[in-house]
């Protein structure tokens, strides 16, 4: 299915990973002529989007063989496409708004819907939220006081999570994501608490079924960011998402690269989420490193 997927993706996208070339800082794809849809000033370099990513935030973006590979960048490809311009890839590590504000970059990728960053922030493009897995499918809703028991990465968002509604003494840390996977998959406790598309694709990883069964924060997503006073790349972006979602691309990026399209409309709150007793600004403040699942 997978294999299928991508020759879809590779038909659709002329942008496959094996067509993104070049070294890890800066990497240019072209795709077929098309008349381009923007120009500058609206846009650094005519004929050219140059997409700021953040590689050290797989899957959404990460090195794999000296190439930037990931979920932004396949759909930064189809954003290019649409707009008839060149690819340029930029690595702007976790500091996305130096990035624009001294234009080395035109937009950038994977931004939080939540976060406090000083630009324009687009609507929703690819879901996500801290979420729960478990690999019974019968398991639901655990309560603060069931003596149900956790594992997730240590000092991550999904880590403060759990310890905020359900205690210290219910959380088994792990070093990455991978581990944690593995100690859900053993057995040794009942939930994975982690950002739901890093978590679905270490699971994929991994060969491994996991379902999604509560959220521990209200459903989120990642957000494409422009400048504020660039008022007419905002409304390009906004349009071009709106087309890519409608057409079913990035729907089929998801499958790609995590066996599915995320979808946390219908999944149930958990009770500190519902009331709001997780803060997410506590963990923001308090985590060090954020989910990071191994290629």
């Amino acid at each position: 299915m997978k294999r299928i997927v991508a020759l879809i993706l590779s038909g659709m996208l002329l942008a496959s990973v094996g067509l993104l070339a070049g070294c890890s800082g800066n990497q240019t794809y072209e795709p077929e002529s098309k008349d381009p849809q923007v120009s500058t000033p609206t846009i650094g370099e005519d004929g050219v989007l140059r997409v700021g990513v953040d590689t050290t935030n797989a899957p959404l973006a990460g090195m794999l063989d000296n190439k930037i590979v990931g979920i932004d960048v396949d759909i930064a490809a189809a954003i290019a496409d649409e707009l008839g311009l060149k690819l340029t890839l930029v690595d702007v590590g976790a500091d996305p708004e130096t990035a624009l504000n001294d234009g080395s970059v035109d937009i950038v990728m994977g931004i939080d819907q939540s976060s406090n960053d000083n630009f324009w922030k687009s609507d929703i493009y690819l879901q996500t939220g801290v979420v729960l897995l478990a690999t019974d499918e019968s398991k639901g809703v655990p309560e603060a006081k069931s003596g149900s028991t956790f594992v997730a990465q240590v000092s991550s968002k999904s880590a403060w999570a759990v310890m905020n509604e359900f205690g210290e003494q219910s959380l088994t840390s792990t070093t990455d994501l991978t581990e944690a996977v593995d100690t859900l998959l053993n057995g040794s406790v009942d939930y994975m608490a982690s950002d739901a598309i890093k978590a679905l694709y270490a699971v994929d990883q991994a060969g491994a079924q996991a379902n999604i069964v509560a959220l521990l924060q209200p459903a989120g997503g990642y957000c494409v960011g422009v400048l504020t006073d660039n008022a007419e790349l905002q409304n390009t972006v906004t349009a071009t998402i709106q087309t890519l979602t409608s057409n079913g691309v990035i729907s089929l990026i998801e499958q790609k690269w995590l066996d599915g399209h995320v979808d946390l409309e219908g999944v149930a709150l958990t009770a500190g989420a519902t009331t709001g007793t997780d803060t997410a600004d506590t963990a923001d403040n308090e985590a060090d490193t954020e989910e990071e699942a191994a290629a």
